[in-house]
């Protein structure tokens, strides 16, 4: 730890994971000792408590410090005290800048810790948001050691204990509470606990520090939060659509064919060699009568196509089509059948001629 500040101690370096600074001031500003080196590691979160963690599905921060904001005072006319501490996330750090005043003495303390090493990290905030989710479940997570400040601002343990249920009164009403003991182990002071007396819903209703004559209880009862009941998804049966019957469909389908139809003639008015192409095209399906349509449109516009492969300089006299299989025997009996079409005597490349003409 690297400790720097004007009181008289001087400065002292120390190895460490984490550096903080320290200023005093004011009329009676006292020395502080040297702080001896630290040879033990950090202290680090368990697996159990790493795991609750990510099992909150429904936060997807895993409960992450990244901005806070704490002010604790005691009103003493002799020897008023106040601790204003705050947390930042900065870049790869989490700073922690901490304001004690005590009586007409002020100290300011800025500790950096390494963002890896805050992994399981409790801060008071997020610590009412961890109670209220082991009051809804009506379960704390055993054997987890989470990580948390003590009264110091160094990281320690700090661990959670299910204390079962008891009914309280608050504000002339019963109510059942679930009890969770915190303890934070302070490295250098005791232990420090406290139980929250929490509501179904999660609502803190009451707070005991263990060894305190006081406690804090609420005054008046808030509106328990209702567990909410998650609908089942609507299912929509698919119906057949009848556009022939639906009004505004069949006028939009007879809008589109009348644009597909002006826009196809006028392509054809803006390229008179489709037309020579579509008139040759019809000339020869009367000729050769094919059996499949589509197959014989799709061989003989292929090659007009741009996405075509350009055509080799040699090539067989009988190219595989890439639309079906030529299988010599079916181009024979196709032959065959098409002659036996026109009729005896009748030439298809004579009957195209005059087709033409």
């Amino acid at each position: 730890m690297e400790t720097a500040g004007n009181r008289p101690g001087g400065r002292q370096q120390a190895a460490g994971s984490m550096s903080s600074k320290v200023q005093s001031k004011g009329l009676k500003a006292k020395d502080q000792p040297a702080p001896a080196p630290e040879s033990l590691p950090p202290p680090e979160a368990n697996a159990e408590a790493i795991h609750f963690l990510d099992s909150l599905s429904y936060l997807t921060w895993n409960l992450e410090t990244v901005e806070q904001h704490s002010q604790e005072f005691v009103k003493f006319h002799i020897l008023p005290m106040e601790q204003k501490t705050s947390l930042l996330r900065q870049g790869d750090q989490l700073a922690m800048t901490r304001s004690i005043r005590e009586g007409e003495e002020v100290r300011n303390e800025v500790t950096f810790f390494p963002w890896h090493s805050t992994a399981g990290f409790i801060s008071q905030a997020a610590n009412l948001l961890l109670l209220r989710v082991m009051a809804w479940r009506q379960m704390v997570p055993s054997n987890a050691r989470f990580l948390a400040l003590d009264m110091e601002g160094k990281f320690c343990y700090s661990t959670y204990k299910a204390l079962g249920s008891q009914t309280i009164q608050v504000d002339r009403q019963q109510a059942d509470a679930f009890i969770v003991e915190q303890t934070v182990h302070s490295v250098e002071g005791i232990p420090f606990s406290c139980q929250f007396y929490l509501l179904s819903d999660g609502h803190l209703a009451k707070r005991v520090q263990v060894g305190s004559p006081g406690c804090c209880i609420i005054t008046k009862m808030p509106v328990l939060r209702e567990e909410d009941e998650i609908e089942p998804r609507p299912v929509f049966e698919k119906k057949p659509l009848a556009w022939e019957e639906d009004i505004e469909l069949h006028s939009r389908f007879l809008e589109r064919k009348e644009e597909l139809r002006l826009s196809h003639t006028r392509y054809l008015q803006q390229h008179p060699d489709g037309e020579a192409i579509v008139s040759d095209f019809l000339l020869f399906l009367l000729l050769r009568q094919p059996e499949d349509v589509v197959t014989f449109a799709a061989e003989f516009f292929g090659p007009f196509s741009l996405r075509r492969p350009p055509t080799p300089s040699l090539r067989s006299s009988a190219p595989q089509s890439p639309f079906r299989s030529l299988d010599p025997r079916t181009k024979r009996e196709t032959h065959q059948a098409r002659a036996l079409r026109l009729g005896p005597g009748r030439d298809p490349e004579a009957l195209l001629s005059l087709l033409r003409f």
